[in-house]
């Protein structure tokens, strides 16, 4: 059983950053797949960002390019999600998620379905 906390979320004006953390309890934390999720009230979770665990590849949603960068630091068990330029239809719920699927293409690992660990989530709020 994978454990993951998130941190760092809270209320900015338009513009501003904010980092989340995610730590994770897995003794092999490092070769999980890990991931961003947000969702919007009355909306579909849907895929911010992603790091493989072995290949450290990175993938982001289009609206998020340039803006917003995922790393992880395998001896602290931790993911991170800087959001730089925050604009207010970046709020949400964001949710860290992981899996032990290898072998695949973002196209697949972009989908919810794909993870077997969730965190409770941290509430974005961006005001205008």
């Amino acid at each position: 059983q994978v454990q993951l906390v998130e941190s760092g979320g809270g209320l900015v004006q338009a513009g501003n950053s904010l980092r989340l953390s995610c730590t994770g309890s897995a003794h092999t934390f490092s070769i999980y797949a890990m991931a961003w999720f947000r969702q919007a009230p009355g909306q579909e979770r849907e895929f911010v960002a992603g790091i493989k665990g072995r290949t450290d590849s990175r993938y982001y949603r289009d609206s998020v390019q340039g803006r917003f960068t995922i790393s992880r630091d395998n001896a602290k068990k931790t993911v991170y999600l800087q959001m730089d330029s925050l604009r207010p239809e970046d709020t949400g719920v964001y949710y860290c998620a992981a899996t032990t699927t290898i072998g695949t293409t973002w196209d697949i690992l972009g989908r919810s379905s794909q993870y077997t660990y969730w965190g409770q989530g941290t509430q974005v709020t961006v005001s205008s």
